[in-house]
């Protein structure tokens, strides 16, 4: 299910033009178009979920590989072997901005420690 005002469904559509890192049926990656790090991706569901408190039983192997995805991006970008965030951000007072499912994936430099 996609949203119609919601800018990653039209993006997961192709309704908006975004420099796709990585898709399949389920999944699609992107470059944040504002990014915080050299590498900064979005991995995001194509089905329309708010945020984590949208993932039930039945999206836990939806889960899992959209975290596959992470790590594989990560090696692809090579940020691996030195390391990365992985963010994801739930609701107002969690930061969250755009209100589908994504997790950031930031690297390429040193991060700071804020929680950890």
């Amino acid at each position: 299910m996609n949203v119609p005002d919601c800018i990653f469904c039209k993006i997961a559509l192709r309704e908006i033009p975004s420099e796709i890192a990585y898709e399949d049926d389920e999944i699609i990656a992107f470059k944040d178009n504002q990014p915080l790090a050299p590498v900064h991706l979005l991995i995001i569901p194509k089905n329309h979920l708010i945020n984590l408190n949208d993932v039930t039983l039945e999206y836990e192997n939806l889960i899992g590989h959209l975290l596959g995805v992470v790590r594989r991006l990560a090696s692809e970008f090579g940020v691996a072997e030195s390391g990365y965030r992985v963010v994801t951000n739930t609701g107002t007072d969690g930061g969250q901005v755009v209100g589908h499912l994504h997790f950031h994936l930031l690297g390429g430099q040193a991060l700071e420690a804020k929680i950890g």
